[in-house]
């Protein structure tokens, strides 16, 4: 039997990597026919392991495996290869006769996508192909193995072109019937790469129906399904052969048309070519897009709705929390956060799931790590992703962390452009995305084994940094994103930030080194964590005398204050009147949002734990633009990339980077479900609980749960006629403390309590 990760490893290791050659936009179909040694009835287990270089989905006997897309999803193929197993016990014995038939559709993925933007046009190889081994085992103790080898057939399927960026064409015209055969070779294979997988598999979630079917004002036909997504379009149709139909994706609308120019030179353009026998089902699986709304062309007769569906695809993250309020906009904001967090969980923590890019930025999750640990279960899919950083830090040069992760922008890999500075030098935020991710894992799940698995990786990013840091002891020099995506920087220089750059890289470097020699210390490397307890020592004194005088911090505005008061920079009286001054700054720009990736996730932590929730709240309550609840007058329901990706006249933002579907200024969720509805860790895991509601005026009334690793927490707050409600349910066993609104601090074990103040 396939019982372990040493069993699965030894049948791919005695399997053949196998490839045909096919035109590159080709969906190539690899299989064998199988003739069991023994009756159906004689088989007490069989098990398929599987990977490609490319994507695959796996059937036998014409039925799929598994629910999995997208295999052996994204990770740093160099280093990193996952490989799937697949018990099918079920299906082999459920069969007739003694053959059975085990294919394998390969697809070109992120493999040899021609990823990543602005020409790069990067591939991890020229081949696409299949790996794999089927084990069976019989009642008697024998077993039978059929690997992959150039034995199998191949040959191409109804999928004629396809790719992640520009979408699939499928010609169901060829369905049953057979193309011509083409040749199986053994590719090119690094076996040490094998590594089992780490990360929740992609599978479609919800189905949604078109909301609305309707001309546009050139005659286009449009469809609305109520919401951003990510997935596909499940098409149903009947018509002449030969007819096909196309379908565009985008967004948003655009002057009531469809709104394309923000996905750059991705196409996100299916089409569906009928066979002229009943009705064809289509459905794009090896491309995905980002989309509200599709522009349907060339459909025969009457569109209906019940002729499309929209499919949700992403990875299979357990949600893990519910928020509700007395405040709708509030509630749709949370909404937004949730559904950016499932778009941009397919095999990797992109960026955004719509234009030619949908990379795994390093700054983006590094904000917004703690919102997404909080809304679904992302200690595996997280852990992946932090393996792969590692990795790739590991092998650069310097040992920075790159940009992205996986990194396709590596000059090995692009074939088009040579990397510009900020691709190859480590950069604030961004780079520190190997503490901070780690960090919120810890808090999280409290972890340990996981903690020191990313350890190496929280200390590689420290040590590269060490030699950028200027005489001064600060962080300085070089280029940084710091502050990226200030409303007030220009649509052209997203990087123009109010924010002194050295301010905001010191700052965020000292949070990092501080938690590493935390890290160190709790795992015992005591002479690691003197070395970096001290180097944060010294940050802090640098950051001090260059950076804090006369009341006031470098560049005066609200990040660099939100900064220096979260990560710990400041003592005594300095607090006081940092958050006094951060509070009037908020107030003195009408409060408007003011900050960008670097502030966003911090500012309402910085008010509202120092005196000023009630300026917390109004910045959160804000409707005009720049605020949080500004898209969703304009009819947001993803978190958008800028805070003005659509302008209040309904134009789309001219800048080049204008996602509606990104969610790294929705890191304030984790805000609202830690400070608004109260539930905080108290200690790693929430093996100590934390209730700790801070009410503010605008929303009279929370509820809230969050499916701990110690078991459901739930909030409920109210407040009416000057009394406050709180009712707290705990997990049994576990002890928690609950701050009411007035300081009173009461310790509760278990169960349901209520409170009034």
């Amino acid at each position: 039997m396939v019982s372990t990760a040493a069993d699965a490893l030894a049948l791919l290791r005695d399997a053949t990597f196998i490839t045909a050659d096919a035109d590159r936009g080709a969906g190539l179909l690899l299989g064998t026919e199988v003739t069991l040694e023994q009756p159906r009835s004689s088989v007490v287990g069989a098990t398929v392991v599987a990977t490609a270089h490319g994507i695959y989905e796996l059937a036998l006997d014409g039925a799929p495996v598994s629910e999995d897309l997208f295999a052996p999803g994204w990770t740093s193929y160099e280093w990193r290869l996952q490989y799937q197993t697949y018990d099918v016990t079920d299906a082999v014995r459920g069969g007739s006769g003694d053959a059975l038939a085990l294919t394998a559709h390969v697809g070109n993925g992120w493999y040899r996508g021609d990823f990543g933007f602005a020409g790069a046009d990067a591939n991890y190889g020229d081949e696409i192909g299949l790996l794999a081994a089927l084990h069976v085992a019989y009642a008697d103790g024998s077993s039978q193995v059929v690997p992959t080898s150039p034995a199998w057939t191949a040959t191409t399927s109804d999928v004629v072109e396809h790719s992640i960026y520009h979408g699939q064409r499928i010609d169901a015209r060829l369905r049953g019937v057979r193309g011509p055969e083409l040749t199986v070779r053994e590719g090119t294979f690094d076996h040490s790469s094998l590594v089992a997988q780490v990360a929740e598999p992609v599978r479609r979630h919800e189905v949604l129906a078109p909301q609305r079917i309707w001309t546009s004002p050139s005659g286009k036909t449009l469809v609305d399904f109520g919401q951003n997504l990510v997935g596909w379009v499940r098409v149903r149709a009947s018509g002449p052969a030969g007819t096909e139909i196309t379908l565009r994706h985008a967004e948003v609308l655009e002057n009531d048309e469809l709104g394309t120019r923000p996905l750059r030179s991705a196409r996100a353009t299916d089409t569906f070519v009928l066979s002229g026998e009943g009705t064809d089902v289509f459905e794009p699986t090896f491309t995905f897009h980002g989309f509200r709304y599709a522009e349907v062309s060339g459909w025969p007769g009457e569109l209906r709705p019940a002729d499309l569906e929209a499919v949700v695809v992403h990875s299979a993250i357990r949600p893990t929390s519910t928020f509700e309020c007395s405040e709708p906009l509030v509630n749709q904001l949370v909404h937004n956060s949730v559904w950016g967090q499932k778009g941009n969980f397919l095999a990797v923590p992109t960026d955004c799931p719509q234009r030619d890019e949908r990379l795994g930025w390093t700054g983006d999750i590094a904000a917004y790590a703690a919102t997404a640990a909080f809304q679904f279960d992302v200690a595996d899919f997280l852990h992946n992703w932090l393996l792969d950083l590692a990795e790739e830090a590991g092998h650069h040069e310097h040992g920075w962390v790159p940009m992205i992760v996986p990194d396709v922008l590596k000059p090995t890999l692009t074939a088009h452009r040579r990397p510009t500075d900020w691709e190859i030098k480590a950069t604030a935020i961004w780079g520190d995305a190997a503490a901070w991710v780690p960090e919120a894992l810890w808090h999280a799940y409290g972890d340990r084994d996981r903690l020191a698995a990313h350890y190496p990786g929280m200390v590689g990013h420290v040590e590269s940094v060490i030699p950028l840091l200027s005489p001064s002891g600060l962080w300085d020099t070089g280029f940084q994103f710091a502050d990226w995506l200030d409303p007030d920087a220009p649509p052209d220089d997203p990087a123009a930030a109010k924010a002194d750059k050295g301010v905001v890289a010191t700052a965020s470097f000292y949070r990092s080194v501080a938690f590493t020699a935390e890290t160190a210390r709790l795992l015992g490397h005591d002479e690691d964590a003197a070395r970096f307890e001290e180097l944060a020592q010294r940050l802090r004194s640098a950051f001090r005398e260059h950076y804090v005088a006369d009341r006031r911090i470098t560049s005066d505005c609200a990040t660099v204050y939100s900064l220096a008061i979260c990560f710990g920079l400041l003592e005594g009286e300095e607090l006081a009147w940092a958050a006094d001054r951060l509070a009037e700054l908020v107030r003195e720009r009408d409060y408007r949002v003011t900050t960008g990736f670097a502030g966003t996730p911090f500012v309402t932590w910085a008010l509202s734990e120092h005196g000023h929730a009630d300026v917390a709240y109004r910045l959160l309550l804000e409707r005009e633009c720049p605020s949080w609840l500004y898209p969703i007058t304009m009819g947001a329901t993803t978190i958008w990339e800028r805070w003005d990706s659509m302008l209040p006249d309904g134009r789309i933002n001219p800048g080049e980077m204008t996602s509606f579907n990104h969610y790294a200024l929705g890191a304030v969720a984790d805000w609202i479900y830690q400070v608004v509805a109260g539930i905080r860790p108290a200690e790693p895991g929430y093996r100590r609980v934390r209730v700790q509601p801070v009410p503010g005026e605008g929303i009279d009334w929370v509820r809230a749960t969050y499916e701990s690793r110690v078991g459901p927490i739930a909030v409920e707050w109210r407040t009416a006629e000057g009394a406050f409600t709180l009712d707290v349910t705990i997990p049994d066993g576990v002890p928690a403390d609950v701050v009411l609104p007035d300081g009173t601090t009461h310790e509760v074990t278990g169960g349901t309590h209520t409170f009034t103040a």
